[in-house]
Formats: C-alpha cells, sequence, structure tokens
C-alpha cells in the first residue's frame, strides 16, 4: 500500500480495533436502521469505523459514528482538498474534529475517477483491524468487490441479511447464502460488547398502556399504515391517528410514505 496523505489523526493510532462497513448508495429505511443499530454499539465499545464518504451506507457510518461521539476514518478516493461528494463538506470536518481521521494515496489536488475507487476499497480493507461489515448491496455492486477484497486478504466479512425482495440486499443475501460472508445481526456478531451507553431504554422497553401498547405491539412486526393498524387492533382510526401524533413527539414512531415505523 502506497503512504497514506491524512488529516486529522494519524489513522494508524486509532485503527488498532476498527471494523470497515461498506454498503450500497442507495441507501433504504431498512440500512439506515441498521447502521443506527451496529454504530451505538461500535462506539459505545472503542471501536473505529471506516469507510468511503460515498453517498447512502458510506456517509451514513460516519455521520452516526461522530454523532455518538466515535471515532471514524473516511477514506477518499480522490486528493484531500477535494471534498467528495461536495455535499458531505460539514461531515469533513465534523469527522477531523472528533478525533477522526481523512486518508488518501492520492495527492492533495487529485480528482475522482472511477478507476481510483477500487483502489480506496483496498485501503479500506487494509485499515480495518476486524474486518468488513457489508450493508445493503446490489448484485455486482462495488460493496461486493470490496468484500471479496477482504476474502482474499484474510479479514472476516459480514452481511446483514435483507428483505429478499429489496434489489439492494440481494448481494447480501448471496454472500451468506454462498458462504463468503458471516451473518450478522448484531455488533455481538462481531465483538465481545459491554452495556451500550446509548440504549435507548423508552424505545426498546417503552412503559406504554393502553392504545400505545397496543400500537406499538402492531408495529413491531412490521410498519403500517393507520388503516391496517386499525384492521389489525380493531380501534377507531381517529384515535389512533391522534394516538400516533403523540407517540411521534416521544419519537416512539415515524412515518414515512404513509406507513408508520417504530424507531428502535
Amino acid at each position: 500500500m502506497k503512504t497514506l496523505h491524512f488529516r486529522g489523526v494519524d489513522p494508524y493510532k486509532i485503527n488498532k480495533k476498527s471494523i470497515a462497513i461498506v454498503g450500497s448508495r442507495r441507501m433504504t429505511r431498512y440500512g439506515k436502521e441498521v447502521v443506527d443499530k451496529f454504530i451505538s454499539d461500535f462506539v459505545a465499545n472503542d471501536v473505529t469505523t471506516i469507510s468511503g464518504f460515498m453517498y447512502g451506507v458510506d456517509t451514513e457510518v460516519h455521520q452516526k459514528t461522530v454523532d455518538y461521539g466515535g471515532k471514524t476514518i473516511a477514506v477518499f478516493g480522490c486528493g484531500l482538498d477535494v471534498i467528495y461528494p461536495p455535499e458531505n463538506e460539514k461531515l469533513y470536518y465534523q469527522i477531523i474534529e472528533k478525533g477522526g481521521s481523512i486518508v488518501s494515496e492520492y495527492e492533495d489536488l487529485a480528482k475522482p475517477h472511477l478507476w481510483k475507487f477500487p483502489q480506496r476499497n483496498k485501503v479500506v480493507v487494509n485499515l480495518s483491524s476486524l474486518g468488513v461489515l457489508v450493508i445493503e448491496a446490489g448484485e455486482n455492486s462495488g460493496s461486493l468487490v470490496t468484500a471479496n477484497l477482504a476474502k482474499k486478504a484474510g479479514r472476516n466479512v459480514w452481511a446483514i441479511p435483507g428483505p429478499i425482495n429489496s434489489s439492494v440486499s440481494v448481494g447480501c443475501n448471496e454472500l451468506i447464502k454462498n458462504g463468503d460472508a458471516k451473518m450478522a445481526t448484531s455488533a455481538r456478531d462481531i465483538i465481545k460488547i459491554k452495556q451500550p451507553r446509548f440504549a435507548k431504554a423508552t424505545q426498546n422497553n417503552p412503559e406504554l398502556q393502553g392504545l400505545e401498547e397496543k400500537i406499538y405491539r402492531a408495529l413491531q412486526l412490521e410498519p403500517l399504515e393507520i388503516d391496517e393498524i386499525a384492521v389489525k387492533i380493531d380501534e377507531s382510526v381517529v384515535e389512533i391517528g391522534s394516538t400516533l401524533s403523540i407517540m411521534g413527539i416521544k419519537s416512539l414512531v415515524t412515518e414515512s410514505g404513509g406507513k408508520y415505523y417504530l424507531n428502535r
């Protein structure tokens, strides 16, 4: 590997206990929830996250790590003076301010090109001490290339199983089915974890009563529209709507596309 240029902390000072996390640029709500679940535990256990700073899963990994007070390493496929994508300029400086690192093999003014990203993926793999976790990957995606690089390098590879009807879960499901990755459903599958600092007690063990409890139980199985909730719990749509508004204020549920989701 070439000499790494970096901004912030020397990456080799914070990668002794680190996990590379890659995934689709077309991240779904499911992928976002998975990132949040894993990152909270990784940060609570002093694991540095590593990703490629691109749209979707990469950006979410870096942002959640920063939000939870952890350290993250962003590996560029361009020079350090070229913030790409430009929408991540604020995140760029947050990573540095929080004790993380921005790294690149390229000269500071080097522009991004497609051929540079596979080389970037090698750096992502080589910096990780624990291996690579794949969160949402389409068929023949760049994330699968990274997983293959990790396997060839003798690194551990984990993948998150996803819905069989989701195009961005095809790659992960295939990795698991073919034995090219271990299935991960929690950070415990990757590290021995201590008590999470970021446990959302009110959301994981909510003290709910009456209609709130009925709605919560119904949404534990799957996201639902108001009419669907009404059918499942046999209650008034009007009362359910009012209760959902209160649950939203409590950050217990979120509405998206007409469906209500639990904030896990």
